[in-house]
């Protein structure tokens, strides 16, 4: 358990210190868009009020206690259903770190209203209107670990 509360701490930690970093100190809000390795990176300010890719952005209020209460019960069942690797250090790390990027999306819907993202990627003459931010590589990354992991896991015990 030490080991997801760890993991889940430094991904929590580095999500918030870039969002303040980039948002706040490098103005991101006030600029909202900083070419940083143009066209590949960009930095521009999002505020997502939905979930992916905007979906329900335009819900009432309500819909964001909705989405706090969800990302809870996610994180939940992900503590219960890593409980049985806990001995398997990947998987530990996987839950902690797709935990720890959960806990800084929903600390930001619950202080902001909204998930702040700042990270754009376009390539090839495509220009991504998206954004996203640290917290999502972790969730994203944290559950295939998860996934990819556990079938390792499973296949070493059934031989």
């Amino acid at each position: 358990m030490k080991v997801i509360i760890f993991a889940a701490f430094i991904a929590f930690l580095v999500d918030q210190f870039s969002k303040y970093t980039v948002v706040y100190l490098f103005e991101l809000n006030r600029v909202r868009e900083i070419a940083v390795f143009n066209p590949f990176l960009n930095f521009r300010y999002g505020e997502n009020r939905g979930i992916n890719f905007g979906i329900f952005g335009n819900a009432p209020d309500a819909i964001r206690w909705v989405l706090v209460a969800f990302a809870l019960l996610i994180i939940i069942a992900v503590l219960y259903w890593v409980y049985q690797y806990r001995h398997h250090l990947v998987m530990t790390i996987s839950a902690g770190v797709l935990i720890g990027g959960a806990v800084g999306n929903l600390l930001d819907r619950v202080i902001h209203g909204f998930v702040i993202d700042f990270l754009n990627m376009s390539c090839c003459g495509i220009n991504n209107p998206y954004v996203f931010n640290i917290a999502d590589i972790f969730v994203v990354f944290g559950a295939i670990g998860l996934i990819y992991f556990e079938s390792r896991v499973r296949h070493i015990k059934s031989t």
